[in-house]
């Protein structure tokens, strides 16, 4: 597989391309750090994993490459930064970059999902559980990582459901 072939824009082209149970990770991409969530092998339920703080781009990749081989995961999911009018920004094209570039280290199916408001809602969820704010901004990235692999967990089984029916 080349890395051409390991971006996959559409969420049911991504699943199609995916090893039977075997998790996928969820990645938001942050200037500082990369929170991280990981699926169960049924990918119906996502779980927050850690949060990496960011150095070198290669750094960040390897210690994901290990990450991805330890788990046994078998493609990726990126938070896409896309602005509330529906555009591609700077940070967007950024994640983008961050994509192509980690397809050529690790070679698994990446695709994205749109993360508008992943972190407000997961700030609202440590809000409403009382969390501190030190606690909060220790895990209000794997947090965000959970949101955007949950949503995108649950479009992939509500596609497979409507293919399912449409037999």
């Amino acid at each position: 597989m080349n890395s051409r072939n390991l971006i996959i824009n559409d969420i049911l082209q991504f699943s199609i391309a995916l090893q039977a149970r075997k998790p996928i990770l969820g990645l938001d991409l942050g200037e500082k750090t990369i929170g991280i969530a990981i699926s169960d092998i049924t990918r119906s339920i996502a779980t927050g994993l850690t949060t990496l703080r960011r150095q070198k781009f290669l750094s960040d990749a390897q210690k994901l490459k290990t990450l991805a081989l330890e788990r046994q995961v078998v493609g990726i999911i990126l938070g896409l930064p896309i602005n509330m009018n529906g555009s591609e920004g700077p940070r967007a094209q950024s994640t983008r970059s961050f994509a192509k570039n980690l397809s050529k280290i690790i070679e698994l199916p990446i695709s994205f999902w749109d993360e508008r408001l992943s972190s407000s809602a997961a700030e609202q969820v440590l809000l409403q559980a009382d969390s501190s704010r030190k606690t909060r901004s220790k895990v209000i990235d794997y947090v965000a990582a959970t949101y955007i692999l949950q949503g995108a967990l649950d479009r992939m089984q509500n596609q497979r459901r409507e293919n399912y029916n449409d037999r």
